[in-house]
């Protein structure tokens, strides 16, 4: 059967509407992953401005080495590492980025309970409401900084978050994907739902 002509002269079946949100959906998700990769890259804003405090979320060396260097130069006040290794030591991870443990010991704090974003959020808002933080410096990969950036204003709703990305390299398209999924799923408030098992 041939479709009707409409108004404007042309010939648009029933079909050709249901098409229709499929496909912005589709344009929709593939500009925010887009925009999404593009963020991927980001570097510190600069001059740096000293914030009340620090937040690491762990996941790369590079990530805790940034952040005891932003405390040891007077980028902050206080700084927790959260979601750390069980056994890992401020020793240690002071002496992998050529900084002296005394000097931070202080004003460190490592998180060992958190294994997720959404668990890091929860561990530094505990940890940043102890101590009357009012502004956060946030330490991540730059992939990662949207997601972290969603869930600790959730849990940190009216304290500063300065975004601090840090890479090493580019990541790979594999692993853009699966965040940019997550990151999804966070805006949906799927990780929310999901319970938070701490290590104990």
């Amino acid at each position: 059967m041939t479709p009707p002509v409409l108004p404007d002269g042309s010939r648009r079946g029933p079909w050709s509407r249901l098409w229709w949100p499929p496909l912005l959906l589709a344009l929709l998700l593939l500009g925010g992953f887009a925009l999404f990769t593009g963020q991927s890259r980001a570097r510190p804003e600069l001059p740096l401005r000293a914030t009340d405090g620090i937040a690491v979320l762990t996941g790369g060396p590079e990530r805790v080495a940034v952040g005891l260097t932003l405390l040891a130069e007077g980028q902050g006040d206080w700084l927790i590492v959260s979601g750390v290794g069980r056994d890992a030591a401020l020793a240690e991870l002071a002496g992998r980025a050529g900084l002296s443990a005394e000097a931070l010991a202080e004003r460190t704090t490592l998180g060992h309970a958190a294994t997720s974003t959404r668990g890091n959020a929860l561990e530094v808002a505990q940890w940043a409401r102890a101590r009357q933080i009012h502004s956060l410096r946030v330490v991540t990969a730059a992939f990662h900084m949207p997601r972290a950036l969603l869930e600790l204003r959730r849990t940190l709703p009216g304290v500063t978050l300065v975004p601090h990305p840090v890479q090493a390299a580019g990541p790979r398209t594999g692993l853009l994907v699966r965040e940019y999924v997550k990151l999804l799923g966070a805006m949906l408030g799927l990780s929310v739902l999901k319970p938070e098992n701490p290590r104990p």
